[in-house]
């Protein structure tokens, strides 16, 4: 049996499921079948974009949390 492989350019995963996927490698949480079926469906180079754009807009929330924070009257 040969199965070939699409390459990462045949690949066709929606851009939600690349999210979730990216958000689940985040926390550190996946199934290796889960893991496997991402691998096998999503284009790599749309993980990596992803990846790069949810650190930032994480780094940038908590950013703007501690301006927040420091921002508010001390009340004792």
């Amino acid at each position: 049996m040969n199965m070939q492989h699409p390459t990462p350019h045949q690949r066709k995963g929606s851009l939600w499921r690349t999210i979730v996927a990216v958000l689940w490698s985040f926390v550190g949480l996946r199934s290796r079948q889960a893991f496997q079926q991402d691998m096998a469906q999503l284009n790599p180079i749309h993980i990596i974009v992803v990846g790069i754009a949810l650190a930032l807009l994480f780094v940038l929330g908590l950013v703007a949390l501690v301006q927040w924070v420091v921002a508010q009257p001390i009340s004792l």
